[in-house]
C-alpha cells in the first residue's frame, strides 16, 4: 500500500549550524477516480481513506446522495516495478439504476471555481443540485462551544503533528464532540474524505452538525458542507466573498478567522449564542 508519510533525507540550516537529518514529509500522489469504468477526475492526494474520498467527491458532484446509489468501489490494477498495485486508481460503480451524469464525465464541473462560469450561476447551480435544504436546521451553538473547535480538530491531526503539511477537516455536534476528522494535502480532498466517511456510515444528511477546516472558507468548501447537508462551517482563516454570498443564500452559518476566543460571524448569526 502506499504510505501516508515519506522520509527525507535533508541538509537544515539554524544560523552558523549546518546537519543532516532524516525528514517527514506527507506523502502527495495522483488518484484517478473512475466512473463505471470511465475516467472521472484527477486529484492531487494524500493516500488514505481513498474511498471515503471518491464517495464524498460524488456527493459534492451531485452524483450520489447515499451509500444505497453506490454498488462497489475498487481499486484497479496498477502495475508497479517490482509488479504490485500502485493503489492510485479507483473505480466506483454506481448501483443498477443509478443515472450516470454525462456532464460530469465530460469535466464540466460546476463545483470548479475557476472554470470561468460566473457567480450567479454557480449559486444557481448549487440551489438546483443540492438534494437537501439547510437554513430551516435547528442547530444552536454556543460561541465558547466554537471558539474551542480548531483546538479540537489539531489535536486529532495525526499526520500533521509529523509533517506539519496537511490541511484537515472535521465534523462535530453542537456541543463540540468530534465526530470524524480527516486530513490531505489539499483542503478540498479534506472535505471530501470526510463527507465520504458519512456516505459509508450513512449519516446523510449532516444535520445539526458544525464542519471546522483548517483553512480558509472557499466557495468550494461551502458548497460541499451544503451538499452533504452541514448547516454551519467554521474556519480558522478567512471566507471568500462568493462563499459568504452562497451561505446567505442558502441559511448555511459561516465563521471565520475563528483563533482563541474571537471570530466573524459572516452569516447565520441566528445560530450562534452567547456563554451560558
Amino acid at each position: 500500500m502506499t504510505r501516508v508519510i515519506a522520509k527525507r533525507r535533508i541538509l537544515r540550516v539554524r544560523e552558523a549550524a549546518r546537519t543532516h537529518r532524516v525528514d517527514s514529509l506527507a506523502a502527495e500522489e495522483p488518484l484517478e477516480i473512475r466512473l463505471n469504468g470511465r475516467p472521472l477526475t484527477v486529484t492531487m492526494r494524500t493516500p488514505g481513506d481513498d474511498f471515503d474520498l471518491a464517495c464524498g467527491f460524488l456527493v459534492s458532484e451531485g452524483v450520489v446522495g447515499s451509500a444505497e446509489e453506490i454498488d462497489t468501489i475498487r481499486y484497479c490494477a496498477g502495475a508497479t516495478a517490482d509488479g504490485g498495485n500502485t493503489y492510485n486508481v479507483l473505480d466506483v460503480r454506481l448501483a443498477a439504476g443509478v443515472p450516470v451524469p454525462t456532464a460530469s464525465l465530460e469535466r464540466n464541473f460546476y463545483t470548479t471555481s475557476s472554470c470561468g462560469v460566473c457567480g450567479k450561476a454557480s449559486l444557481d447551480a448549487v440551489r438546483t443540485v443540492a438534494r437537501w435544504e439547510v437554513d430551516a436546521d435547528p442547530l444552536a451553538l454556543r460561541a465558547e462551544v466554537v471558539s474551542a473547535l480548531p483546538d479540537r480538530l489539531r489535536a486529532d491531526q495525526r499526520v500533521f503533528e509529523r509533517t506539519g503539511g496537511l490541511h484537515a477537516a472535521g465534523l462535530f455536534t453542537a456541543d463540540g464532540e468530534p465526530l470524524c476528522v480527516r486530513e490531505d494535502v489539499g483542503r478540498h480532498n479534506a472535505v471530501d474524505k470526510l463527507v465520504g466517511w458519512a456516505v459509508r456510515e450513512n449519516r446523510l444528511p449532516l444535520r445539526s452538525t458544525v464542519m471546522v477546516v483548517s483553512g480558509r472558507a472557499s466557495f468550494e468548501l461551502v458548497q460541499k458542507a451544503l451538499m452533504a447537508g452541514v448547516p454551519a462551517l467554521a474556519a480558522v482563516s478567512a471566507p471568500s466573498s462568493l462563499a459568504v454570498e452562497l451561505a446567505e443564500a442558502s441559511g448555511l452559518t459561516l465563521v471565520g478567522f475563528v483563533r482563541g476566543s474571537s471570530m466573524n460571524v459572516y452569516a447565520g448569526e441566528h445560530r450562534l449564542r452567547g456563554e451560558r
